[in-house]
């Protein structure tokens, strides 16, 4: 009786033992339950907080910057609304830029334009828009990609000039105004940063101790450029640059019978027309009571140098328009060399849309990018007597004509 009554307890404590195991799992259960559903609700808050709650920040942001009116879209982009509405088109259907399921194509150009405008950093932009900086990156690559592979389109296409009146109507067969010079003086290149950059650093420093790039520009008298090189060291002669303009495949070409007037960074020769050495040049030289002409000599420099002020006044307006050509730049040389010839290609985008350029108002006065005068000069395009001799001639022309009518 009493083995009965133990095996009966026994019975009974094993049966609380599994309700109590099956109650504990019921409850695990729903505990985990829980936090899964938790967890869950957390993540999809998470990813309606990226996606859906930032995005009508960063739309308002950018209506701030574009729709408001052209004079802020001006200021923020260096380009009216119409303007910037026509280059993303053309980016899209040319370029190659396509919107993503979270960025307009608007908004990458926006982003773009705002960098080389002001030389904004990427910690600035990523702020202004929005977006995680690997984001900024992204795009602004993308879309000076897609700038520089519009180079055909937006590069203004070569034409003789039959009449210069600044000329007297002398250079009748200028075809537009070439000039090399060091665009960006005293800029801080990625290379020089590295670890083996002191003999690269050398190659870039010009004579003033200045660490530059080269840049050949050529306009036409709209301040529209028509050809650009950039990429050569600071220390390279001018020279040597044109060199290898003339020498590149699809480069820089004269037609027979035209030529371009140029500093005395080169030489005078068939296609290229330099002013005397030694005799006063610059426009300022001529200011304050200085006199007028006085010879031949210096009455062709006088007119030469009105004539080439055009590409002064246009890589002042490149300066103005993009500050990222104005201070140290941190990039590489080959993505450097790319942002500046984007800049030229866009300052020609936008000379053409907008034939009311309000920031030509801001060129400064004094800006006169010249060249050296008693620079020396080497390379494949050397003087002769027969470019010399058409040179005196065409002087002594225009110094006739100018005694007549005084």
């Amino acid at each position: 009786m009493r083995h009965h009554r133990r095996i009966l307890a026994l019975l009974a404590v094993q049966q609380v033992l599994v309700e109590i195991t099956v109650a504990l799992t019921i409850i695990v259960q729903v505990i985990n339950h829980i936090k899964g559903r938790t967890l869950s609700e957390r993540r999809v808050s998470r990813r309606q907080y990226h996606l859906n709650s930032r995005l009508p920040a960063q739309i308002r942001n950018l209506h701030r910057l574009v729709l408001v009116s052209d004079e802020t879209c001006l200021r923020n982009l260096r380009m009216d609304r119409n303007a910037f509405g026509r280059l993303c088109c053309l980016l899209e259907q040319s370029g190659g830029i396509k919107a993503t399921k979270n960025i307009s194509v608007a908004e990458q150009v926006a982003m773009f334009l705002s960098i080389i405008a002001h030389h904004k950093k990427n910690c600035v932009v990523k702020h202004d828009f929005i977006r995680y900086g690997r984001t900024v990156s992204k795009h602004f690559h993308s879309v000076l990609l897609a700038v520089c592979k519009l180079h055909t389109v937006l590069l203004a296409k070569p034409c003789p000039i039959t009449n210069v009146k600044t000329l007297g109507g002398r250079f009748k067969v200028c075809l537009d105004y070439p000039e090399n010079i060091r665009v960006f003086r005293c800029v801080r290149w990625y290379l020089c940063r590295s670890a083996h950059s002191d003999h690269e650093k050398g190659r870039y420093r010009t004579r003033k101790g200045q660490v530059a790039v080269n840049v050949l520009g050529v306009c036409n008298p709209n301040m529209q450029f028509i050809y650009v090189l950039s990429g050569w060291e600071g220390s390279a002669a001018d020279s040597r640059v044109l060199r290898d303009a003339i020498h590149q495949h699809g480069g820089l070409r004269v037609p027979v019978g035209n030529y371009y007037l140029c500093d005395n960074g080169y030489a005078n020769a068939e296609g290229f027309l330099t002013p005397y050495r030694g005799v006063r040049y610059h426009l300022r030289e001529w200011d304050r009571g200085a006199g007028g002409p006085q010879n031949k000599q210096e009455l062709f420099n006088l007119k030469h140098s009105s004539a080439r002020n055009v590409i002064e006044r246009t890589f002042g307006l490149l300066k103005v328009r993009w500050g990222i050509l104005r201070s140290q730049s941190f990039y590489p040389i080959d993505i450097q060399s790319k942002i500046i010839i984007a800049c030229c290609l866009l300052h020609n985008f936008i000379r053409n849309e907008m034939p009311d350029d309000p920031l030509e108002l801001e060129i400064p006065d004094d800006n006169e990018l010249g060249g050296d005068t008693n620079a020396d000069y080497t390379g494949t395009i050397e003087s002769n007597s027969a470019s010399s001799a058409w040179r005196d001639a065409l002087a002594t022309s225009m110094y006739n004509d100018w005694l007549g009518r005084r």
